[in-house]
């Protein structure tokens, strides 16, 4: 190491494996040394199949750093040389710090063992000592969050259990770095916010390597990206950079020689166009005009009180929270993008509350907030306070996006106060999940209706 700062050096790194077309060619390279002093030669019995290899990078303390490339092209390789967990064929690579990594499903897991017993056998794989261990044990199976199960033996468990348990472990264990192999894809939507939320935490304090296929969770969470292709580096740099780069690479891949995909750049980005005017009247549009986008978006709302976590002061208390239609008599269950839908949140009031403010954001699985609204612009101009022993509620109207396909988690939360000076009272997580499908919203994090789209052909 050259810095204190850098926490993670390769230099020169290359892992290589011998393959062998049968377990008799395995013998034979085992007795080369015998037969070649006997028959003379130097035959080899293997072919020779590099997964990494002239591989020199660095990583700084907090920074978080994206590997991407296809399957087969060295990652999860240069994951487990960075864990120790394989021995280098050429160059060194050198950590400092505690790592904690999650690497494949079941890995540091016996089987056999319970859920209990395998927090202890991990934890110790990652350096803790057994009065450690003990006193996280209740934070770890909390987090969890798999019940009874925990005392059942994994062998048992489904995948997305696993993968609860082991992040659980890892997220206690004080790492410096932390190390994820796309575990997060699959948890359902509540254990995954609860790891984003941690995700985000640790960010602030120690270093993370994030291997993903998702180019945009790349680039929402990590400063730098590294691309690896064959077992060799293509490209280090800006996270941004490296994803386009790679998605342009993966379409040539995919076109092959039908197109060639060339690079692209512009020193300025301004230009000059010509935009129809369009009617401001819906009804003065064509219908096909008004029908030829259709996302669809169905989204089912679920509420999670009982399971939602956060934290709060005792002054008061989310008690209920409804996501409905607005003005619909038969209280469907099922919304669609861009409906007029209301949010109602109630909280009991336990201590005397001299400007209550009550606010909701809706997250995505990354975290990212895609909206929310408060009631202070009601309470700037109304303040209303609020008695121990009396029940406040908040209603929100508004038009439901437009969402991808996926689980959104709403959160809510009350604080007492103005925008300068308040205090978060109650704090909740996950309240409620929205689950979208049948949506074909494909680009950006949400749709909006389109009031014209045309296409038509223009002399120069």
């Amino acid at each position: 190491m050259c810095s204190d700062d850098i926490v993670i050096s390769a230099r020169g790194l290359g892992k290589r494996y011998e393959i062998y077309d049968s377990p008799r060619d395995r013998l034979k390279q085992f007795l080369r040394p015998v037969l070649g002093r006997r028959l003379g030669g130097r035959h080899d019995y293997f072919r020779e199949f590099w997964a990494l290899r002239d591989l020199d990078f660095e990583v700084r303390r907090g920074e978080t750093l994206g590997i991407i490339g296809r399957n087969g092209s060295g990652k999860s390789t240069l994951l487990q040389l960075i864990c120790a967990t394989l021995t280098p064929t050429l160059g060194e690579v050198r950590t400092q710090g505690r790592i904690a990594a999650l690497l494949e499903l079941g890995s540091g897991f016996n089987p056999e063992f319970t859920g209990r017993e395998n927090v202890f056998l991990n934890a110790s794989l990652l350096g803790l000592d057994q009065a450690s261990i003990a006193a996280r044990l209740d934070d770890i199976l909390a987090f969890a969050d798999i019940g009874d199960f925990i005392d059942q033996p994994v062998k048992t468990y489904s995948s997305g259990m696993y993968v609860r348990l082991a992040f659980a472990v890892i997220a206690h264990v004080d790492a410096d770095i932390l190390i994820i192999d796309e575990a997060l894809a699959v948890g359902d939507a509540i254990f995954t916010q609860r790891c984003m939320r941690f995700i985000r935490a640790f960010q602030q304090r120690g270093t993370l390597l994030f291997v993903s296929h998702d180019m945009g969770s790349v680039q929402n969470l990590c400063q730098s990206a590294l691309w690896l292709d064959g077992g060799r580096l293509v490209r280090l740099g800006p996270s941004e950079a490296v994803a386009r780069a790679y998605q342009r690479y993966s379409l040539q891949q995919i076109y092959g020689d039908e197109v060639e995909l060339a690079e692209v750049e512009r020193a300025s980005a301004a230009a000059e166009s010509a935009t129809e005017a369009l009617p401001e009247d819906e009804d003065a549009l064509a219908p096909e005009a008004l029908s030829c986008l259709h996302y669809g978006a169905e989204a089912r709302a679920s509420v999670n009180l009982e399971r939602a976590s956060g934290w709060d002061t005792g002054a008061v208390e989310i008690v209920d929270v409804d996501l409905s239609k607005l003005d619909c008599a038969d209280h469907s269950p099922l919304f669609e993008g861009w409906d007029w839908v209301r949010l109602r949140i109630r909280a009991r009031v336990h201590r005397a509350l001299e400007r209550p403010i009550l606010g909701f954001l809706l997250r995505d699985r990354l975290g990212q907030d895609l909206l929310g609204e408060n009631t202070l612009a009601f309470t700037e101009l109304q303040p209303l306070a609020a008695r121990a022993g009396q029940t406040i509620e908040a209603q929100f109207v508004f038009r439901l996006p437009m969402l991808p396909n996926g689980q959104y988690a709403i959160l809510a939360s009350v604080a007492d106060g103005d925008l300068y000076n308040h205090v978060q009272h109650h704090w909740m997580h996950d309240l409620c999940i929205l689950t979208v499908s049948s949506s074909r919203v494909r680009w950006g994090l949400v749709g909006v209706p389109f009031k014209h789209v045309s296409l038509s052909l223009c002399d120069d």
